[in-house]
């Protein structure tokens, strides 16, 4: 593997990251949410219940700045705040229905933009991009995890 490649892909990954977050930010101008609203529903529909330390940590949020973030989700009846069953002193963050409804519709629309531009693609392309960015994925989390 040569230098010039290793370039070449890590701009490619950032530029389609980048349009890929532009397209996610015009979908989301059609949904009573922003950007790091639709970021800590995403991340309560993928985990489950979480805290607000949990959360912030995931979003690399001060823990003030996700307070409010919750204050205002609550308020919109996207979440709510739900004591532990084991321990009464820990809050956790519970998506709800809307939230979830939220979360669901906008990756649909994800999706179909990303449908859309993989149109023009052979399907042995996408198959082969599809288990390429898998494959690319899973090496970098086992690389996390022996760091």
């Amino acid at each position: 593997m040569e230098e010039q490649q290793v370039i070449e892909i890590e701009r490619s990954l950032r530029m389609v990251a980048q349009m890929i977050k532009q397209k996610g930010r015009e979908i989301l101008t059609q949904f009573p949410i922003t950007p790091p609203q639709f970021i800590a529903l995403q991340w309560l529909s993928e985990k489950g219940d979480m805290t607000i330390g949990d959360l912030s940590g995931r979003m690399y949020l001060a823990f003030s700045t996700t307070t409010d973030l919750i204050d205002r989700m609550e308020k919109n009846k996207l979440v709510e705040r739900v004591r532990d069953q084991s321990d009464r002193r820990v809050v956790r963050i519970h998506l709800l229905n809307k939230g979830k409804e939220i979360i669901d519709e906008v990756i649909v629309q994800r999706q179909d933009y990303l449908k859309e531009i993989l149109h023009n693609f052979s399907s042995e392309d996408v198959d082969s991009f599809e288990k390429n960015l898998r494959g690319l994925y899973e090496e970098m989390k086992r690389s996390r995890v022996k760091q």
